[in-house]
């Protein structure tokens, strides 16, 4: 299941526990969809944020990613 159709899942539990409740089952499907979906965008944001290069005042560039990745993945 991709990413879209994970989010269109989400959003059809969503609308049906508005309209009618849920069962045990789908409320156990939705938790974990929207597990996945977090981390989804946890990765994709510590990527982002990885990338990410800062020139100093003396000129030397520094890799955020590299100064700090290390700490947050123990965190």
């Amino acid at each position: 299941m991709n990413m879209e159709e994970r989010i269109a899942r989400i959003n059809a539990l969503y609308h049906k526990s508005q309209k009618e409740g849920l069962t045990d089952q789908e409320k156990m499907e939705q938790q974990i969809l929207r597990q996945e979906y977090i981390q989804s965008i946890r990765s994709s944001l510590k990527a982002q944020l990885d990338n990410i290069d800062i020139e100093n005042e003396d000129g030397s560039i520094t890799n955020l990613g590299e100064k700090y990745g290390k700490k947050a993945d123990q965190g």
